[in-house]
């Protein structure tokens, strides 16, 4: 028997993204101190990586890329807490040490994958802009001025159909893998056909819940990155429950962590 054919996807409502912030909040309210702290460390290494590249524009465009992209597998800690909750088992930083000191080679694979993807984004943006920019960009100002403030240009546009038509795939591929390889004994390349297949059955609430991730996190961002100590927890969690309303993973073997 195939491993795509024992993992089940189920169909859930347009509207069920809503219900995974709802039990992230209860993730986070039974062990605040351990979520908040992954928010706070995220945001912390953010603030250092603008600290670094302040005045490097593509730097610091890469950086904060690589970081998004990679941030879902530096939030496995949050995963392995809701997964301990759902079973009863204690949770804290015990529950988060394990599943680090679990890190295996699918989970460092599949970062690698991302912070490939990243680059690659980062690459293409870089050329594109500087193609096609009427002026130099050196930094967030002259990028804000030159391409955003543009109104005679086609720049912007193009450069955000670019990221969405970039994106995409990495949501795909990427929105319930990561948890699934948490949770169960399952190759990179099964977890991430499972999470196409989550993305074709559900492409309306699977829309919602891109649209609701890339908001929070902007807000964490705008906030000068404060708001990344309560929107990480947030989606971590989150992504958790996604997993297990959207993946019936039962039939293959758990993963020891």
């Amino acid at each position: 028997m195939s491993v795509q054919s024992q993992i089940v996807v189920r169909t859930v409502t347009a509207l069920q993204p809503l219900g995974w912030l709802e039990r992230a909040w209860h993730d986070i309210r039974v062990s605040p101190g351990t979520s908040f702290a992954h928010g706070a460390a995220l945001s912390l290494f953010g603030g250092l990586m603008v600290l670094v590249a302040y005045g490097r524009f593509w730097v610091l465009a890469g950086a904060f890329s690589g970081f998004l992209l990679v941030a879902p597998v530096l939030a496995t800690g949050l995963y392995a807490m809701s997964r301990a909750l759902e079973r009863g088992e204690p949770v804290g930083p015990a529950a988060v040490w394990r599943v680090w000191l679990s890190f295996d080679r699918r989970l460092m694979s599949f970062g690698l994958l991302l912070a490939l993807a990243g680059t690659g984004w980062v690459m293409t943006s870089a050329a594109l802009i500087t193609l096609f920019a009427p002026a130099p960009v050196a930094s967030p100002i002259d990028f804000l001025r030159v391409v955003v403030a543009d109104t005679n240009g086609w720049l912007f546009e193009a450069w955000l159909a670019l990221g969405g038509l970039l994106a995409a795939p990495v949501f795909a591929s990427s929105v319930v893998a990561l948890p699934l390889l948490v949770d169960r004994e399952v190759r990179v390349l099964d977890a991430v056909l499972a999470s196409w297949r989550v993305v074709i059955d559900n492409p309306v609430p699977m829309a919602v819940w891109a649209a609701l991730v890339l908001g929070f996190t902007l807000l964490g961002l705008c906030s000068l990155l404060l708001g990344l100590v309560f929107v990480i927890p947030m989606l971590g969690h989150a992504s958790w429950y996604a997993y297990r309303d959207l993946l019936d993973a039962s039939a293959l073997p758990e993963a020891q962590r």
